[in-house]
């Protein structure tokens, strides 16, 4: 912040947190599928893996806890667990994004948000969370443009090459592992492919794959972003009296 002249604010959100019951509303869920689960030595996260994606099948979502001495369990978690989780963890975005307005008001600013194309098409963002933000100036950038983009700005090097987390869950995670399933070099290259109406057969030769696994994969794309459209829907007004 400070190489651009911007002045930095840090905030604890912790109590918010806990006065919203957010990490145990999302154990209770936890521990329905791991009795033995404890926050206090265990650490937990959700992955989908690579279920899915070169198939005509949706992912499947796999709770992982792991203990203290590294040892890991993991198994298929159920839709109603999955849905607590979730729900719960949302929290900690939309307490950062109250916190952010609460500064931008008392400022008179706007707030910018940061997600990207791949978050924004592919539905990889909290409504109200981080996707509810005045501004989203790389909303149309893919995700290897962004790193160019921040080397074109002088962004340190050090944040460059950290690995994208959620920093949603305790035991440490990736978004590919998490959502995207894929690296961004492959996704960038697939998804530009998917939403200019590339051929499939013309996609698989560049990307050394065979047409039917390209095929199942953007399959894949459009589900994602069916089941994730009402994320970017505005509210809808009854101006018609229809509902």
């Amino acid at each position: 912040a400070a190489k651009f002249g911007v002045k930095a604010i840090t905030e604890n959100i912790t109590e918010a947190l806990k006065g919203f019951r957010c990490y145990e509303r999302r154990d209770e869920a936890v521990k329905r599928v791991f009795p033995e689960y404890d926050p206090l030595t265990y650490k937990m996260k959700i992955a989908v893996k690579d279920t899915g994606l070169f198939s005509n099948l949706p992912p499947i979502f796999y709770l992982i806890i792991i203990d203290k001495d590294g040892n890991e369990q993991e198994k298929i978690l159920p839709v109603k667990e999955y849905l607590q989780i979730v729900a719960s963890s949302n929290f900690k975005q939309r307490t950062r994004m109250s916190m952010l307005y609460h500064h931008a008001e008392a400022l008179h600013y706007a707030v910018i948000g940061t997600p990207n194309r791949h978050e924004q098409e592919q539905g990889f963002f909290v409504k109200y969370g981080d996707g509810g933000a005045d501004v989203m100036p790389i909303g149309n950038l893919y995700k290897t443009q962004v790193y160019q983009l921040a080397k074109h700005l002088g962004v340190p090097e050090a944040i460059i090459e950290r690995t994208p987390t959620t920093d949603t869950y305790s035991a440490e995670q990736t978004q590919e592992e998490f959502f995207y399933q894929l690296p961004f070099e492959q996704m960038d290259r697939y998804w530009y492919g998917f939403e200019n109406g590339y051929p499939v057969s013309e996609v698989a030769a560049v990307m050394g794959e065979t047409p039917e696994r390209v095929e199942a994969l953007f399959r894949g794309f459009e589900r994602r972003k069916r089941t994730t459209e009402y994320l970017r829907m505005s509210p809808v007004r009854d101006y018609y009296g229809i509902l």
